[in-house]
């Protein structure tokens, strides 16, 4: 049996208010999962619907042997989403993550 590796959720909140329709949504969201998956290989998701144009939550999850490392890297994330947010004109309204043991 293989020890369990733990995985980390950081769920990302952010508040777009430039947007004035849904694509100007999509350009900013589209942009930020690119840059996050591209600078730091984690997986990244669209967790809510676009019904609001203002707004949008996404998920990142990360797997590794080490939640030293994990930990680590959650907070590079969640450092570079809020730098990343403001360069489209957007804000990091609020973001928490949790372990998960597979």
């Amino acid at each position: 049996m293989r020890d369990a590796m733990p995985v980390a959720q950081l769920t990302l909140e952010l508040r777009i208010e430039h947007a004035q329709s849904l694509k100007d949504r999509r350009q900013v969201v589209r942009s930020l999962k690119d840059q996050l998956r591209q600078s730091f290989n984690v997986s990244v998701a669209e967790l809510d619907e676009a019904v609001v144009w203002q707004s949008a939550t996404l998920g990142v999850v990360a797997i590794s042997r080490s939640r030293d490392y994990l930990h680590g890297l959650i907070e590079e994330v969640e450092r570079a989403t809020r730098r990343m947010a403001n360069e489209h004109g957007a804000d990091l309204a609020d973001s928490f993550w949790e372990y998960l043991e597979n």
